[in-house]
Order: C-alpha cells, then sequence, then structure tokens
C-alpha cells in the first residue's frame, strides 16, 4: 500500500506550492522505485527459495521411496522365511496327530478287551451259576 508523502503547512508557505509539490513528488517516485527493486528482490528470493524447497522434497520423497523399498523387500523375505517353515511345522502336526491317534487305538483295545473279558467272566459265571 503506497504511502504519499505530505509536508508541513508551513513548508509549503516557505518554498511555495511548487517546490513542495515537486519533493513530495519525488519522495513518492523513490518510494515507488525502492518498492519497486524490492518486489524484484523479494521475487528472486522467493523463486531460489521455492526451487530449494522442491529439491529438498523431491530428496525427501527418494529418500522415502528407497526406505519403502527396502522395507517391502524385507518383508517379502520374512514372508517367504515363514512360508518356508509351513511345511516342517505340518510335517510335524501330522506326526504328532499319528502319535496320539495311535495311543488313542491302544487305550480303545485295552478298554475293549478288558471289557469283553469281563463280559465273558460274567456270562461264564451266569452260565455255570445256572446249570447247577
Amino acid at each position: 500500500m503506497p504511502v504519499t508523502a505530505k509536508l508541513s503547512r508551513r513548508f509549503y508557505e516557505t518554498f511555495g506550492d511548487e517546490i513542495a509539490n515537486e519533493l513530495v513528488g519525488w519522495f513518492n517516485s523513490v518510494d515507488d522505485a525502492y518498492r519497486s527493486e524490492f518486489r524484484d528482490l523479494f521475487e528472486v528470493h522467493f523463486a531460489r527459495f521455492d526451487a530449494k524447497l522442491d529439491q529438498r522434497i523431491a530428496q525427501l520423497e527418494a529418500k522415502t521411496d528407497g526406505r519403502l523399498t527396502e522395507l517391502d523387500a524385507k518383508l517379502e523375505r520374512r514372508v517367504g522365511e515363514l512360508e518356508a517353515r509351513f511345511p516342517r511345522l505340518e510335517a510335524k502336526v501330522e506326526q504328532r496327530l499319528a502319535e496320539v491317534k495311535a495311543g488313542l487305538i491302544k487305550w480303545m483295545f485295552a478298554f475293549w478287551v478288558g471289557n469283553l473279558a469281563v463280559t465273558g467272566g460274567l456270562v461264564f459265571a451266569a452260565v455255570s451259576l445256572l446249570r447247577r
């Protein structure tokens, strides 16, 4: 926002309106020139700042992309390791289930043999009591 230079009434009375207006005009033109130079300088510095900012953002994106690529590779490697372990774990589980199944079959056989022996003994006892 431009500021117009103003001089006191006494200055106008001492030097006259023509000289005072010329001095005010000169002050305003100097002010406009400084403002223009400052605006140009500001635009140059802002353009340089903007370029540096773009460069740093690009570097950060490249760094982030590199790290994401590393993390992706690491994750893929770990998933591969886990997938390689699954067949061994599956084989262990199948082996353990087979062992448990074999143990259950032994106990079932022992139960039924014992049950058959007791039942056979009771039938034999009942038949021999009836014959008497």
